[in-house]
């Protein structure tokens, strides 16, 4: 949790101050010179924090500013709250034990290519490196330095790609397959908000076991109905270790839906920041096929990803999931606006500016759904309260510390969507915040029930709001709308097996552990693992 901790404190960098002087000490590698102002922030962007010295504790910085008089450059000063210190790489305030570059004045700079010039510097179809060489455009951002001076590679956001996804047109994307808007806010099907099922989507991250299993048979415990009939439904995204595979069996027996969260979920966020294709193709497919496996889910149906602390793995993970037939990905998040954005395909770019994720949003384009991650607005009275960062996770709303103030969070938010777009509300939790305080599980039930006397409010899975957006149908005609109508309506009967194997396996990969794996099929020869998903054991080639 307390990774989450930081990630809700964002930059949140305090004593802010501009230094006026016209010339600063600054530490260099022959011990220190004065340097003024205009060459530090020669060619630097404006938003990029550094420090004048490695000296103190590692929790002041500064960034360029031109607001001075008559256009004079100065530097503005921050510095991080006590306990925290800043890290130059990722450009944010963290706990001090998770800076390892306070011996780093700066981030590395980076040669860029020359990509607008007023007269054309290269012929048609090829692009500048920053050596002024020219190459062809599409060699630009594919991964592969193709430069010699590596600069194709150091242009590639969402914003710059040359090869980036074009702008929305209505004209070209077109529903079931394709759907965009300028600024994301647009219903699908023209249809009036008043007409608009309000979806809300209530998704887990994390393993699914002992620990949270009875919290989800309260939630969800088959005597709460959509105004069609149908039981209330959740998507729950599934790390590998520690996962009771029958259990995960019963939620997807009762209709629930089941994505993939990796089968690591390895703590190092730069791993799926710049994870490789390979990388993610082991981490989200491997973990599907053990899924599939273990928990015996043999419909096809586990098509959606959500990235291990929401480090979005740019363009190797989405043309991974392209690849591997995965529907959706649900792990960027948009910052929190006046009216909140509908999920997106990511054939055109993205109708929001790329918010935290490292950054690392897709540029190109990709035949994926994105389930996008709305900010909730965590303010405790929004009429009256100053401006506050949103969280994405309700568990990363930090100022959240009574059921009273998660109660009204619930209700502002719902009020949010309802009375603007209709867009989905997306509340998204891990099981141990919702279980830390009891208040907590008893006000989102509370709010379940509430929510549920209203004819228009429906608890769907991730995939129903697809299945919605693919074939937009107004509330009147909604109660027999066939894909919300399928055989899993609503779910009786007893779970596949009341005493699953519990199998005590070991790995070559994860040496001196013993971990079990509870699962109604077969056990395995080892416990499934990032080189063996099946557990079947290594092939050695002789």
């Amino acid at each position: 949790m307390a990774r989450h901790a930081y990630l809700c404190l964002g930059v949140l960098l305090l004593a802010y101050s501009v230094i006026n002087a016209t010339r600063v000490k600054r530490q260099e590698d022959d011990g220190g010179d004065e340097v003024n102002p205009e060459q530090l922030c020669d060619a630097r962007p404006a938003d990029e924090y550094f420090r004048l010295t490695t000296e103190g504790d590692c929790r002041d910085v500064v960034r360029c500013d031109k607001g001075g008089e008559n256009g004079v450059t100065r530097l503005a000063s921050v510095r991080c709250p006590g306990g925290l210190a800043f890290d130059i790489d990722r450009q944010t305030c963290d706990w001090k034990t998770h800076v390892k570059n306070c011996d780093k004045i700066e981030k590395p700079r980076k040669i860029l290519p020359i990509l607008k010039t007023d007269e054309p510097i290269c012929p048609e179809g090829k692009l500048a490196c920053g050596s002024g060489d020219c190459i062809e455009k599409e060699l630009f951002c594919n991964g592969k330095p193709d430069c010699k001076d590596e600069s194709d590679e150091n242009a590639c956001t969402v914003d710059v790609d040359p090869n980036r996804a074009p702008d929305c047109d209505t004209n070209q994307c077109r529903l079931p397959d394709c759907f965009c808007s300028a600024d994301g806010t647009r219903i699908p099907g023209g249809i009036e908000p008043n007409q608009v099922p309000q979806m809300i989507t209530i998704t887990f991250n994390g393993a699914v076991n002992v620990d949270n299993m009875d919290l989800y048979d309260q939630i969800f415990n088959g005597n709460r109905h959509n105004p069609n009939g149908c039981q209330i439904r959740g998507t729950f995204f599934v790390s590998h270790k520690y996962s009771n595979y029958a259990g995960i069996q019963e939620l997807h027996r009762k209709g629930h839906e089941i994505s993939v969260f990796s089968i690591t979920h390895k703590d190092d966020p730069q791993y799926w920041t710049s994870g490789s294709y390979d990388d993610w193709l082991a981490e989200m497919a491997g973990a599907r096929l053990i899924i599939e496996r273990y928990a015996n889910i043999t419909d096809a149906s586990i098509i959606g990803v959500r990235a291990p602390y929401l480090r979005v793995g740019g363009n190797k993970q989405f043309e991974m999931m392209a690849d591997q037939y995965f529907v959706y990905d649900a792990s960027i998040t948009a910052p929190l606006g006046r009216v909140p954005i509908w999920p997106y395909t990511l054939y055109f770019r993205m109708p929001h500016k790329c918010n935290g994720n490292a950054h690392n949003c897709p540029s190109r384009s990709h035949p994926v759904w994105e389930m996008v991650m709305n900010e909730l607005d965590r303010r405790d009275d929004p009429t009256f309260d100053e401006s506050l960062p949103g969280c994405h996770v309700v568990d990363s709303c930090s100022n959240i510390q009574t059921g009273d103030q998660f109660a009204r969070l619930l209700r502002h938010n719902f009020n949010r969507h309802y009375s603007t777009n209709r867009a989905p509300l997306g509340l998204h939790f891990h099981a141990s915040w919702l279980k830390s305080k009891k208040e907590f599980r008893d006000e989102l039930i509370k709010f379940i029930e509430e929510m549920l006397e209203k004819n228009d409010v429906y608890f769907t899975s991730l995939i129903q709001v697809i299945q919605w957006m693919q074939n937009p149908t107004e509330l009147s005609q909604l109660r027999d709308f066939a894909e919300w109508k399928q055989e899993k309506c609503d779910v009786k009967g007893q779970p596949f097996c009341s005493l699953p194997n519990a199998c005590p396996l070991t790995t070559r990969e994860l040496p001196g552990e013993t971990l079990r794996l509870f699962t109604c099929m077969e056990c395995p020869n080892n416990y499934p693992w990032i080189l063996d998903p099946t557990g079947e054991g290594f092939n050695v080639r002789k």
